[in-house]
């Protein structure tokens, strides 16, 4: 079994300095880390963690404590998320493991088996709300981890984020620039952080214009084709709340939407625009949808690696303000808006 000393040895390099580029310090070069990667990958290196928690105090072991799947992640994309995580983890010579409580239990309590219990360094939280007990139990208990999004105002915690705000924002005021002033907005359930944000950013894009706000277009829930397929049916079939433009919170919800403005008989864009954020998921190609779809981009994919490298570095003891990132997102214009029809 090929050790630490033998990949030092079979590239020229001290132990310390495999050792952390493995670890995913920010003190080693990008190039340096990618040939020590390699390297462990053609020599078949593992961890022995055993040795590790001996002579560091570090398990090499890290976590996800979910209640069920993130309801935000279809099946397809829930495997991809918790791959993506595990490979990355598995490049900086870590282990990833899921924990899933069950439903109606006290998840604090299952944090604090597994503290107490020694066998995780860390934890990856992911779909923060507004008040996450999560986020403030691990504060307070000064265990690692690092957040797949952040909370408004608390920064105190590593965090890989896209800007939701000004999504939100952003996705507004293409329609208002098209020339639309009923515009319905589509969102996520509001106790998440990220929607209370692009709701936000919907409000100060309206209010800027001079435009009043009406709840009667708005809708909050998770995020899937039914839901925009059924909010489309009922917006639209009503005189009262007809927009003539819409938001909607991801391309999934989106597709629903064009299927239910199909089953009214109404026209994109002639009769009306749709914008949508796009996380460029496999399961929903806004490029490929009739019409294809102007909208924000940002692939989740591209949470991963951050991830990984911030809680690596948090619990190497680096300071969460080198591991707080927020990833920038796209405008595409496409042919899903027109200024509304008279």
């Amino acid at each position: 079994m090929t050790t630490l000393k033998d990949l030092a040895r079979h590239l020229g390099l001290s132990v310390t300095q495999v050792s952390r580029a493995l670890n995913g310090h920010s003190d080693v070069s990008a190039a340096t880390r990618a040939r020590v990667e390699a390297a462990a990958a053609a020599l078949h290196y593992q961890p022995n963690l055993s040795a590790r928690k001996l002579v560091s105090g570090r398990s090499g072991i890290v976590g996800l404590v979910l209640q069920g799947r993130p309801l935000a992640l279809d099946g397809e994309l829930f495997l991809q998320f918790v791959g993506g995580l595990s490979a990355q983890f598995s490049r900086r010579g870590m282990q990833f493991i899921l924990h899933v409580a069950e439903p109606g239990t006290d998840i604090l309590d299952h944090y604090r088996r597994l503290i107490d219990g020694g066998a995780l360094d860390g934890f990856v939280i992911l779909e923060p709300t507004v008040a996450d007990v999560r986020i403030d139990y691990l504060r307070e208990r000064g265990v690692p981890f690092v957040v797949h999004g952040r909370l408004q105002g608390v920064t105190e915690y590593a965090f890989f984020d896209v800007d939701n705000h000004a999504i939100g924002r952003d996705l507004t005021e293409i329609l208002i620039r098209a020339g639309h002033r009923r515009i319905a907005f589509l969102n996520g359930p509001r106790a998440r952080v990220y929607a209370e944000e692009r709701l936000r950013g919907h409000a100060e894009a309206m209010a800027a214009a001079g435009l009043p706000v009406d709840e009667r277009l708005h809708r909050a829930q998770e995020m899937d084709e039914n839901y925009g397929l059924v909010a489309a049916v009922e917006l639209f079939s009503d005189p009262a709340t007809r927009p003539t433009g819409l938001v909607a919170g991801s391309a999934k919800v989106a597709a629903g939407v064009l299927a239910g403005l199909r089953a009214l008989r109404l026209r994109v864009p002639q009769d009306v625009s749709v914008v949508a954020h796009d996380d460029l998921l496999p399961t929903v190609q806004t490029e490929q949808l009739a019409p294809p779809l102007t909208v924000t981009a940002s692939p989740l994919e591209a949470s991963w690696a951050p991830l990984a490298a911030a809680l690596a570095g948090v619990i190497a003891g680096e300071p969460v303000a080198a591991h707080q990132q927020v990833w920038p997102h796209d405008r595409v214009a496409r042919q899903s808006v027109a200024a509304p029809a008279a």
